[in-house]
């Protein structure tokens, strides 16, 4: 077990998101989207280490047949329950948004690999300034027990891709571990729910075409320190090679896209609850310059 592994479950007192504010200071809702595909063995330990204070959470089923939307159920509920519409975990999340009511949303993984107490570093970096955080395996303080060397491999080089041709900073594409204000969906401009045939954005390159759309709008971006550990239970639904030939062609596509509208395209703006005005040098990317959230 690595150093920075957690252990889900461990200990009885969880510390919640907002514990360094004052009694009676304003906060922002936050909603967590918790995409589940047959993660029913799971689920206990990713609800074991979520912060109390979580405004909202959405559990979105993919057609489990061992019994996760029950255990969802069980394990929270008051929160938002559904089952997405059709297969993928880019249609799950987009499903999870159109249901959250939070003015923050973060987006978790099921399995127990990532690390529901590191909600509070994303939310801060949020508060502080930034329109999306982005989990990073890859900067200091961040890690990770289940990534392989042909994934890590991979991940550089479809970070190097993405950040030549967009003028991106990115350290880690495709990590799946996010959160951003609900006022950038606009930006994200998801897959319709409503359609029964798959549309492309359905599956793992979800989080590429999130991260790009993104960058490439204008948005303050901030990376955070996140740390993966194995999955608990069962066998992740990723395969390196379908997965990241998907990744390539939704870079592909995206820059494409990017270099047909550029031009007539003003860049995005996110317009969030506001908050007291803090100094900020920020690079021409938009970009938070020496952004680490401890």
């Amino acid at each position: 077990m690595g150093e920075n592994q957690f252990t889900p479950g461990e200990g009885s007192a969880v510390p919640g998101i907002w514990d360094h504010l004052p009694p009676g200071a304003t906060r922002p809702t936050v909603s967590v989207i918790v995409p589940a595909m047959n993660e029913a063995k799971n689920l206990p330990h990713v609800a074991a280490r979520m912060p109390p204070d979580v405004d909202e959470i959405v559990v979105v089923d993919g057609h489990s047949v061992d019994g996760t939307a029950a255990v969802g159920r069980a394990l929270w509920p008051d929160g938002v329950h559904i089952t997405q519409s059709r297969k993928g975990k880019g249609n799950a999340l987009a499903c999870g948004f159109e249901a959250a009511a939070g003015e923050i949303i973060v987006m978790i993984d099921a399995d127990g690999s990532t690390d529901p107490q590191e909600i509070s570093r994303f939310v801060s970096s949020l508060v502080d300034g930034a329109d999306y955080a982005k989990g990073s395996r890859f900067v200091a303080g961040g890690g990770s027990a289940d990534i392989t060397r042909v994934r890590r491999v991979g991940n550089w080089g479809l970070n190097l891709v993405v950040n030549s041709l967009f003028s991106c900073r990115f350290t880690d594409l495709c990590y799946g571990y996010n959160a951003f204000w609900r006022q950038c969906l606009a930006v994200m401009q998801l897959p319709s729910t409503v359609e029964s045939d798959p549309q492309w954005g359905d599956g793992f390159e979800i989080e590429t075409l999130i991260n790009v759309r993104v960058a490439v709008s204008g948005l303050r971006v901030a990376e955070v320190h996140s740390f993966e550990a194995n999955r608990i239970h069962g066998e992740s639904n990723l395969n390196a090679v379908s997965d990241g030939l998907r990744v390539l062609r939704t870079i592909r596509q995206e820059f494409t896209h990017q270099r047909r509208s550029i031009r007539s395209t003003s860049p995005v703006r996110v317009v969030r609850p506001s908050r007291p005005a803090e100094p900020e040098q920020r690079d021409d990317a938009g970009w938070a310059r020496s952004r680490r959230v401890s």
